[in-house]
């Protein structure tokens, strides 16, 4: 962060939980760090404990074993668990970053389904991050930064700046609710499909039926890691048409709405 704007210590106090050390804001790092330990490092075995166990296998004593150190040590780096959940969200977005490729300049669709998917690999890379409670909206610098990816995908569109925001949050929404989707139906012993022919009385719930008899439920299941079924990017799609569709008629005015107001 830019020294120059470094923001006073009653603004860093002011900012939620994990926020301020996310940034790299929280200057009083209790004495004595040990050497070897960096709050990267805990973020990443913390990571690597919830991608093979779970987030409930994620502990601060969990964390200190793996690395070597004791408990207490950790503590000199990060001030709880909860703070450390936010730490965690923020870094498997920068993994996303790293791996992701430019915008493409001009391809407003192309950029967008690419960020919609980029987000719902992550999702589904690292599924606890579905149980996680959100504090609040996105807040870390990766967390930013991935925002801003999906603002500079819409920026050739004529639409206000809430209007943009609208759209990757609805597209993030969109990813969100898949990746839920996709996790819970791999849970299940059955597949989606046949515990509907378990439910599913024709006769009370006749379209309902129509599709499940159809087949179209038997295949639901989460897709191959960093890919998207076909019915995630029919979603995407659709979202991209309505968008489409609203700015059509104002691209084809003399004049278009301010994109700055």
């Amino acid at each position: 962060m830019d020294l120059e704007a470094r923001p006073t210590a009653e603004q860093v106090a002011a900012l939620p939980l994990g926020v301020a050390r996310a940034w790299g804001l929280d200057e009083h790092v209790r004495s004595g760090p040990k050497p070897g330990l960096t709050l990267a490092s805990i973020t990443r075995a913390a990571i690597d404990l919830a991608d093979a166990d779970g987030l409930e296998a994620v502990s601060m004593a969990r964390i200190a074993s793996r690395l070597g150190y004791t408990t207490m040590s950790l503590y000199r780096y990060v001030g709880s668990k909860d703070e450390l959940l936010v730490l965690l969200l923020d870094a498997v977005t920068e993994d996303a970053l790293r791996e992701a490729p430019p915008v493409t300049e001009g391809d407003w669709r192309s950029a967008l389904r690419a960020w919609a998917e980029e987000q719902l690999a992550v999702l589904l890379a690292h599924p606890w991050i579905l149980s996680l409670r959100m504090q609040g909206p996105p807040m870390g610098p990766n967390s930013l930064a991935f925002v801003e990816r999906g603002l500079k995908a819409v920026a050739p569109l004529p639409l206000h700046p809430w209007e943009r925001m609208a759209v990757i949050g609805l597209l993030s929404s969109y990813a969100l609710s898949e990746a839920r989707f996709s996790v819970d139906a791999a849970d299940s012993t059955l597949g989606y499909g046949e515990q509907l022919r378990i439910l599913v009385d024709p006769a009370r719930f006749p379209a309902l039926h129509a599709v499940v008899e159809s087949g179209q439920l038997d295949d639901v299941r989460p897709p191959p890691s960093g890919s998207v079924d076909d019915g995630t990017r029919f979603g995407v799609e659709r979202i991209l048409d309505g968008v489409e569709a609203l700015v059509a008629p104002r691209l084809a005015r003399p004049e278009n709405p301010s994109q700055s107001t």
